[in-house]
């Protein structure tokens, strides 16, 4: 069977997948970024067929008939509908390799997934990549990808602190030595502020928003601290009181209000993080800086309210949206040497020495 898949592997391309909550995004070994697509997948019910995978089925969230359900597989970081998220990797699998010469890919994958995911969660993620064609599947955490990623000397005998705030979770990790030395994942992240909208809208304006509206509202006037000039949007939505839409106007500052609480969660996680971290280690920090990655590290003043409640230089990496899956195809380029960041797999058949 090995022998097999390793014949089928050389015509395959190897994928690094940071495998989110909002997006996914493939790497192509010597390509680059390929994919980069919402983390949904619309099904027709009555004969369980895929009708549209990313952006085309983010597109019919809420405006589906009732046998059309368009979700998104993953909650908080983790797999809710394995049969579905392995349908969604077998498509991106796919459509890869389209125009290629292999029939059957098998390609090797490095898949990034959440700090503190249980055994069970682990194989979950495992298992649909194997399932949807891959010949081997290396999990990596997703803090570890990022840094990887931020072109962070991980290595070193020297701490690195990254927080990896992504849709579902935010991931902060104290790196040194290649390895996690201290670190907390919470369920607090870039869906939890679209809520956080949601419930503002309903609780000042009567108005019912949905979450793609609330989404767009957190991006365009979306900030973590008082601005001198608010921004201004409009919101559309359907009143509660007469049932009819209704249009009302948005500022920062009351964006700001409404995803206070959530973002007080995450820079007080930060601050515990570092207590509980070792001294020499949180020197090297105070030195280096807090580096941020994921969508939610581009949310206006972030940076500076980490900085003003931590007092640490904060940075926030390159195209933060992309460096987890950059740091699965740094990984997959050099996987001998990288070896050792590599999370344990639940499938030891699958891992050659």
């Amino acid at each position: 069977m090995k022998i097999f898949n390793n014949a089928l592997g050389r015509f395959s391309k190897d994928m690094g997948i940071d495998l989110g909550t909002a997006n996914t995004l493939v790497y192509l070994k010597d390509k680059g970024i390929a994919i980069n697509e919402p983390s949904v997948v619309a099904i027709n019910i009555k004969n369980d067929q895929i009708l549209a995978v990313g952006e085309e089925a983010r597109k019919m969230i809420g405006k589906t008939p009732a046998h059309i359900v368009a979700s998104r597989p993953l909650v908080d970081g983790v797999i809710s509908d394995f049969e579905i998220t392995e349908k969604m990797l077998k498509y991106f699998i796919d459509k890869v390799h389209r125009g290629g010469f292999s029939i059957l890919p098998r390609p090797r994958i490095v898949i990034g997934l959440p700090l503190g995911v249980t055994e069970v969660e682990r194989k979950a993620v495992e298992d649909a990549c194997l399932s949807a064609g891959a010949r081997e599947a290396f999990l990596i955490e997703e803090p570890m990808a990022a840094a990887i990623g931020a072109r962070l000397p991980i290595q070193d005998a020297s701490g690195n602190l990254i927080v990896d705030i992504g849709g579902g979770t935010t991931e902060i990790a104290v790196i040194s030595l290649g390895g996690v030395v201290t670190w907390k994942s919470i369920r607090i992240a870039g869906d939890e502020l679209d809520q956080n909208i949601i419930q503002y809208a309903r609780d000042h304006f009567n108005l019912l928003l949905g979450e793609r509206t609330a989404e767009e509202i957190k991006i365009k006037v979306g900030s973590a601290i008082a601005s001198e000039e608010p921004l201004e949007t409009s919101m559309r939505g359907r009143d509660l009181i007469s049932g009819l839409p209704k249009e009302v106007i948005i500022n920062s500052n009351q964006a700001r209000e409404a995803i206070a609480r959530s973002l007080r969660s995450i820079v007080d996680n930060i601050k515990s993080t570092i207590e509980i971290t070792p001294p020499e280690l949180v020197a090297d920090i105070f030195e280096r800086g807090i580096v941020l990655s994921g969508g939610g590290a581009l949310l206006k003043g972030l940076g500076k309210l980490i900085n003003q409640e931590t007092k640490i230089p904060v940075h926030v990496t390159d195209d933060p949206l992309t460096a987890v899956v950059r740091g699965t195809g740094i990984v997959l380029d050099d996987l001998e040497n990288l070896k050792q960041v590599l999370s344990s797999s639940t499938n030891e058949d699958y891992i050659k020495d």
